[in-house]
C-alpha cells in the first residue's frame, strides 16, 4: 500500500463508511447565522498565544550547514543544490514521517518530517538566499488514516517560486502520491501558520489531550478564522471533552465557510444521531449520499474496496462508474485494467493500460511527481490556462 505525506489534517468521527471529498459541492438545505457568544468563546484572543513557536526559524547550526554546503550560482542551480541538500543521501537525507508536525529547526535535527515540514524547512532556506519561495496548497484524493476512534485525513502542500516572470518552479516531497486532477492556490505565511497549529492540534487531539488540543486549534482560528477544516476539528475537540452546544456550532460553522467540506457534514450526521436527533441526521445523511453518488473518487474507493475482498465483478462495476464520471482519470483506468485482468480479459486489460498511460503523457491537467522533486515551468509554453493549473501562476 502507497504511504502518503502527510500534510494538514482533519479530523472525522469514525462513521461505518467512509466519504470522500472533491471540488463538487454537498447541496443541503443550510441556513447558518454566527453566534456571538460561541464565536466570542472560541475566537477569544488578542494575540498569537504561542510566539515563541517559529516553525521557519533557522538556527545558527542550519544556516553554517548551508553555508558550508551551498555554493552562490543562478537561481536555478541554487533551488537544486537546496533540493540536494535537503534529500541527497550525502546531506540530510530527510525521511517522511507523519506522527508529528516539525517546525524547520527539528525537521533538521530529527532528518524527519511530513510535508508541511518539510515545506518550512525548505522555504525558510530558500528565502535566506533571496529565493522566491511560497506555500501552495494542493488538492489531492483524500487519503484518510483510523486513529482509534478518529479518522485523519491529510491534504497536500508544497512550495512554489518564480524564477521570472515567465518561469516558475514547484518543490515538492512527494515521493509517491496518488492525486487527482487538482487545483492549488498559493497562501501566506499567515495561513501556513495556521495550518502548522491546526496539525499540532489534531495530533494533540488524537492523543486526548482535549485542552490543548483546544488551544492549538484557537491559534490556529486566530490566525486565519475562515479556517474551515479547524472549525471543524475544534468542533471534534469540544465533542469528545462533551462541550457538545459549541461543537455542533463549530461543525456548522465549518461547513458554512466551506460547502464543499464534507467532513463537517460527516461529523454532524454522527453528532445527531448520537443526540438523538435521527430526522436531522437522515437529512445530512442523504445530502452526503446524494454528493457520493455524483463523487468519481467514491465509486472508485468502492471499487478499490471490492477488489480487496476479491469481489471483481463489483470492482468492475464501481470502476466503470467513476470512468463514467470522469474519464480523464488514469488511475480510474488502471484500476478497471487490474480489475478485468483478474476476470481473465488480457485483451481489454491491455488495452485499459494502455489508455492510463496515454492520459499520463498527453494531460497536462494531471500532476507528476518529480523524480528529483523540482520541476520548472516555461509559462509562455502553456498553451491554455487550465493547463497545470497547480504549478503556473498567471500574475
Amino acid at each position: 500500500m502507497k504511504k502518503y505525506w502527510s500534510c494538514y489534517k482533519i479530523i472525522a468521527l469514525l462513521l461505518s463508511s467512509l466519504i470522500l471529498s472533491a471540488c463538487n459541492i454537498v447541496r443541503l438545505d443550510f441556513t447558518f447565522i454566527d453566534d456571538r457568544e460561541f464565536e466570542a468563546q472560541i475566537l477569544d484572543q488578542q494575540a498569537d498565544a504561542f510566539p515563541t513557536i517559529d516553525p521557519m526559524a533557522l538556527s545558527p547550526e542550519i544556516i553554517a550547514y548551508m553555508e558550508r554546503h551551498v555554493k552562490k550560482g543562478t537561481q536555478v542551480e541554487m533551488v537544486d543544490q537546496l533540493q540536494s541538500l535537503l534529500f541527497a543521501d550525502q546531506y540530510l537525507d530527510i525521511q517522511y514521517d507523519d506522527s508529528i508536525t516539525r517546525t524547520a529547526v527539528e525537521t533538521f535535527h530529527d532528518r524527519r518530517g511530513n510535508c508541511l515540514s518539510v515545506v518550512y524547512l525548505y522555504i525558510a532556506m530558500a528565502r535566506y538566499y533571496d529565493l522566491d519561495a511560497r506555500f501552495q496548497t494542493v488538492l489531492v484524493r483524500p487519503s484518510w488514516d483510523k486513529r482509534g476512534e478518529l479518522l485523519v485525513l491529510s491534504q497536500h502542500i508544497n512550495a512554489i517560486g518564480k524564477f521570472s516572470q515567465n518561469t516558475s518552479y514547484v518543490v515538492d516531497f512527494t515521493p509517491e502520491i496518488t492525486l487527482q486532477q487538482l487545483t492549488a492556490s498559493t497562501i501566506g505565511d499567515d495561513k501556513a501558520r495556521a495550518l502548522f497549529f491546526n496539525n499540532l492540534g489534531a495530533e494533540k487531539l488524537i492523543e486526548k489531550d482535549y485542552d490543548a488540543s483546544i488551544a492549538y486549534f484557537k491559534n490556529a482560528l486566530y490566525l486565519n478564522p475562515e479556517l474551515s477544516i479547524s472549525w471543524n476539528n475544534i468542533g471534534t475537540a469540544f465533542s469528545r471533552s462533551e462541550q457538545n452546544d459549541i461543537a455542533e456550532y463549530a461543525y456548522r460553522k465549518a461547513f458554512s465557510l466551506d460547502r464543499t467540506n464534507t467532513t463537517a457534514v460527516n461529523n454532524l450526521v454522527k453528532f445527531y444521531t448520537r443526540e438523538g436527533d435521527f430526522e436531522t441526521a437522515e437529512r445530512y445523511a442523504k445530502a452526503i449520499e446524494r454528493f457520493n453518488v455524483k463523487n468519481p473518487y467514491f465509486h472508485y474507493n468502492l471499487g478499490n474496496i471490492a477488489f480487496a475482498e476479491f469481489d471483481y465483478e463489483a470492482a468492475k462495476e464501481h470502476f466503470v462508474s467513476a470512468i463514467r464520471l470522469k474519464d480523464s482519470e488514469p488511475d480510474f483506468y488502471l484500476a478497471l485494467s487490474k480489475t478485468v485482468e483478474e476476470l481473465g480479459d488480457l485483451e481489454q486489460a491491455n488495452t485499459l493500460f494502455e489508455v492510463a498511460r496515454y492520459i499520463y503523457q498527453q494531460s497536462s491537467e494531471i500532476y507528476h511527481p518529480s523524480i528529483n522533486k523540482v520541476r520548472i515551468i516555461d509559462e509562455k509554453s502553456i498553451l491554455r490556462s487550465s493547463s497545470a493549473g497547480f504549478s503556473v501562476r498567471a500574475n
